[in-house]
């Protein structure tokens, strides 16, 4: 995907070079107006925004191990020292992995600001207002995955704040030749904004591709939102109706990673070219050595919660025995097993998640939308070789989830949102990683704070 977006700057340029008489003027608004000229080059920013994604900061992997081995779910052994600071809770504002994290999810925030506002303007007549509306949709769907994801990073979560808190600064326009310097805005707007934009999406979404967005993955993202800002009701009911939609399946095995398994809601596919470039993704970090970098085996206290049952398929079937990066033989998981290319697709969203969030959702309000808690679990269950429940609280929902869910990305806010510390008793820093302590969210990166005089620092940086 990344090839595209110098396909449209080749474009550009061609087109540039054969007017007989050049007008220079910001290299933006140049790129705006051609980029936007026709449906088939408006498309390509469409998948200009899906190649940002792919970096390993925004959807490969990197933000979503940080939490892994920030919490209690990954060991991280790796040499980089902005990754040991994040797991130490010795984190600085200068931290250079924080700061790649916040640029590259803005430059596909960026992109996708120009996709929304731009695509009604492009005068071509074989793109259809349908088309166009589409395009648009999978631009705020994107959006709202990017916000969702660095809003969790930069702010205390609900549970703690309330929401007055500041998360990140909204910026909704694309960049058009004046610099602005916006404030952060509070977690509580930046949820609304993440809400309106999936709810606009979704009339104009279908489910006939997972590795774009689709319906189901707008709805599946609003779920986890609800599910997070504890609105029970909503949240199992628009994760029922992802798991009534057809398109979407538990698969009967753990060998679907890396395929387009209708186990996926959003996926994002990778290859060798445009996939997790750095080595800091998914698959170069979750590899033992030599064919990844050997960064981030099991901790301890993930095999301790495997041990518990034992005969657990998520275990047996997706775990490697190798060297990590200092040499000792560790467990891996399997999840992502090309750690050559670093080419495995990155599992965005999936069904199985849904399972967990209307368990969740309906145990807490002591419903049973679309089935009871202990059935949804249960089905999960069966699939991993496990004896089923007779009866089901909800720390089981969430050892069900870690265990379905580690190395996805997930484990950092569900023990947040939860009021639990990232920590278990016994682990190093168990006090720094309670809910509402400093650490626990990421600081503004110093560079931000130098160039833009609005923006504020977190607490304790």
């Amino acid at each position: 995907m990344k090839n595209k977006i110098l396909i449209i700057f080749l474009v550009i340029a061609t087109f540039t070079a054969c007017s007989d008489r050049i007008e220079l003027g910001p290299e933006d608004q140049l790129t705006q107006s051609v980029a936007f000229s026709n449906e088939t080059l408006a498309l390509g920013v469409l998948s200009g925004a899906y190649s940002a994604a792919q970096q390993d900061d925004v959807l490969n992997g990197t933000s979503q191990l940080m939490g892994e081995w920030q919490s209690d779910n990954v060991d991280f052994v790796g040499s980089f020292p902005t990754f040991n600071d994040i797991k130490n809770y010795l984190i600085l504002a200068d931290n250079g992995s924080i700061n790649a994290v916040w640029d590259d999810n803005y430059e596909t925030i960026g992109t996708c600001n120009l996709v929304i506002k731009n695509v009604p303007l492009v005068e071509d007549d074989n793109f259809t207002a349908d088309e166009r509306a589409n395009a648009i949709a999978q631009a705020k769907f994107l959006r709202a995955l990017v916000y969702f994801n660095i809003s969790n990073w930069w702010a205390q979560p609900v549970q703690v704040s309330g929401g007055t808190n500041l998360a990140v600064p909204l910026v909704l326009e694309p960049f058009e030749g004046t610099v602005e310097f916006p404030a952060r805005a509070t977690l509580s707007a930046v949820q609304t904004q993440i809400e309106q934009d999936l709810l606009d999406a979704i009339p104009d979404l279908d489910d006939s591709d997972r590795t774009k967005a689709t319906k189901g993955a707008a709805q599946a993202l609003l779920a986890r939102l609800y599910l997070y800002q504890e609105k029970w009701a909503e949240a199992a009911d628009l994760a029922n109706q992802v798991i009534q939609n057809g398109a979407y399946t538990l698969a009967a095995d753990y060998t679907f990673y890396d395929t387009e398994s209708t186990e996926f809601i959003f996926t994002l596919v990778n290859n060798a070219d445009d996939g997790q470039d750095s080595g800091q993704g998914f698959s170069g970090l979750t590899n033992p050595t030599p064919e990844g970098r050997g960064d981030a085996p099991f901790s301890d206290n993930l095999l301790a919660a495997f041990a518990d049952e034992a005969g657990d398929l998520r275990f047996d079937n997706l775990t490697q025995s190798g060297t990590d990066a200092l040499g000792a033989v560790r467990t891996f998981t399997n999840k992502f097993p090309d750690g050559i290319t670093n080419a495995d697709n990155s599992p965005v969203i999936r069904i199985t998640e849904m399972y967990l969030t209307r368990a969740e959702a309906n145990f807490n309000a002591g419903t049973s939308v679309g089935d009871s808690p202990l059935n949804d679990i249960n089905t999960l269950r069966t699939r991993a070789g496990l004896a089923d429940l007779t009866s089901v609280n909800l720390d089981q929902i969430l050892t069900e989830r870690r265990k379905e869910l580690c190395f996805e990305g997930h484990r950092r806010m569900d023990l947040l949102r939860n009021n639990q510390n990232l920590r278990r008793p016994g682990m190093a820093n168990e006090a720094a990683s309670a809910p509402g302590q400093d650490q626990v969210i990421f600081p503004i990166p110093v560079n931000e704070l130098d160039l833009n005089p609005n923006l504020v620092q977190n607490s304790g940086y």
